[in-house]
């Protein structure tokens, strides 16, 4: 018999009867496209510099995040000229040691390994590097293992079961602290994606588009710890609304958002994608809006790992570094990323429909208000873990009820979000040792300046902190 559409007696799939992904073609067929697209992505990763290409990457990628207006830099660039430039930005920013770092092999102690991921677009990096062999190119034979939830990613962590795995970028922190789970010391190595989230409401909703009519609405997010969750909150209270108190906030795994929203279950959910655009595929949501209209390229999901794993594993560490950092430059390409979509769609990785996935990774999409919008940054891949989006992070955790009294936030910041581990890189090569780096955010339309937390969080008018 046949089992490329279905097989009634397979206890470890489900009895579809078509593609899984939601499609009306057999799982060979998209598989097969997956598997071109991935001999496609192969040939020209093979035929680019890796090397150069990262170096080259983590240089823009420090330098956007120091100027994050284009018309800024430009100026300062004209200004100052090239090589004063550069000579500037070097004594203000690790550039020489993370590219160091990406470049320094030595012998993994430790090959085989498990790396968790959620069924996310977030995870991009992370699972495309299993497909087109960044990994394998580092010496590891590595397993990506798909995850039902945020809880179960956590717990294998901790248990360690995964030797390093897809977090919600806050997780570490909490993890590190102990809030929600025993403590375990965890680290950041990169952040998976920046922006990539949405607001999205049921149909019925067309008509409430402003939040001070969401008294009431019970809301999704994927866990306590996210950015979802932060966001959702922020975005609620600017609007005068308690979420404590004004509407319900309830955990679901992302897998089953649209079906709770299609049930009734819920009225909306801020929610990582391609969950959002699923849900206007299936005509049962719409978007309100993307994240990225309150922070433009806020973190969303990081890469991480136990510090006790990276203690006895350095290399192995150092080389899953390279390989997603490789993953997270080649992701960065807006050339690449139909192809992408193809590669991460099928059942072993996302599941998707491939059209869902593109949308959201080319950035030219449906909202389900009858309009298509071009967004080519929708969803980003910048990968450096910077310390004042940890610091934001802990300032939201506090301002929520989730940890309470005094907070050294530099400290916690500093130990959990590694910046590559430049600190350690940088003292090895004799270079002087920052205090760290700390840009400044804007999140609607406010300032955040991490040098002044308390006072960042004695600005708001909603609160939950004593």
């Amino acid at each position: 018999m046949s089992t490329d559409r279905f097989d009634p007696y397979d206890a470890d799939r489900p009895l579809l009867m078509k593609c899984g992904c939601g499609r009306d073609h057999t799982v060979a067929e998209h598989n097969a496209d997956a598997a071109a697209a991935t001999a496609q992505l192969r040939t020209r990763a093979d035929a680019m510099d890796t090397e150069a290409h990262s170096r080259d990457f983590l240089e823009a990628t420090l330098v956007k995040a120091l100027f994050p207006h284009e018309p800024m830099r430009r100026n300062f660039m004209r200004a100052v000229g090239r090589s004063t430039a550069m000579a500037a930005i070097a004594s203000v920013l690790p550039i020489a040691p993370l590219q160091a770092m990406a470049q320094d092999k030595a012998a993994p102690e430790k090959r085989d390994l498990k790396i968790g991921f959620i069924p996310i677009t977030c995870a991009t990096p992370l699972i495309m590097a299993h497909p087109l062999g960044f990994y394998s190119k580092q010496g590891l034979d590595v397993q990506v293992v798909k995850t039902a939830g945020w809880a179960l990613i956590r717990d294998k962590m901790i248990n360690k079961e995964y030797d390093a795995t897809h977090f919600l970028s806050p997780m570490p922190l909490a993890i590190s602290m102990g809030v929600g789970s025993n403590p375990v010391p965890m680290h950041v190595a990169t952040i998976q994606n920046t922006n990539g989230q949405a607001i999205t409401l049921h149909v019925k909703h067309k008509d409430k588009r402003d939040p001070k009519q969401w008294k009431g609405f019970k809301f999704a997010v994927p866990f306590e710890f996210s950015m979802h969750n932060f966001l959702l909150r922020y975005y609620v209270a600017e609007h005068g609304l308690d979420p404590d108190r004004d509407i319900q906030i309830r955990v679901v795994p992302p897998p089953e958002m649209v079906a709770n929203l299609r049930a009734g279950n819920i009225d909306g959910y801020l929610g990582p994608d391609p969950f959002n655009q699923r849900a206007v595929y299936e005509e049962v949501g719409f978007l309100h809006l993307l994240t990225k209209t309150l922070w433009e390229g806020h973190p969303c999901c990081a890469f991480g790992t136990s510090a006790e794993f990276i203690q006895k594993n350095p290399n192995t560490f150092a080389a899953m570094y390279r390989a997603v950092l490789n993953a997270s430059a080649m992701a960065r390409e807006a050339k690449n990323r139909e192809l992408i979509a193809k590669v991460i769609s099928p059942q072993a990785y996302l599941n998707q429909p491939e059209t869902v996935v593109a949308q959201v990774l080319t950035g030219r999409f449906a909202d389900g208000l009858g309009g298509i919008q071009t967004v080519p940054d929708r969803a980003d891949f910048d990968p450096i873990p910077w310390q004042s989006m940890a610091v934001w992070m802990l300032t939201q955790m506090k301002r929520w009820g989730y940890v309470k009294g005094d907070v050294n936030y530099k400290q916690i910041a500093e130990r959990v979000f590694l910046l590559t581990d430049a600190k350690k890189t940088m003292k090895q090569l004799g270079m002087p040792v920052p205090e760290g780096s700390y840009p400044k955010f804007t999140i609607m339309g406010k300032v955040f300046d991490p040098a002044k937390p308390e006072d960042y969080l004695k600005s708001f008018a909603v609160s939950k902190q004593a």
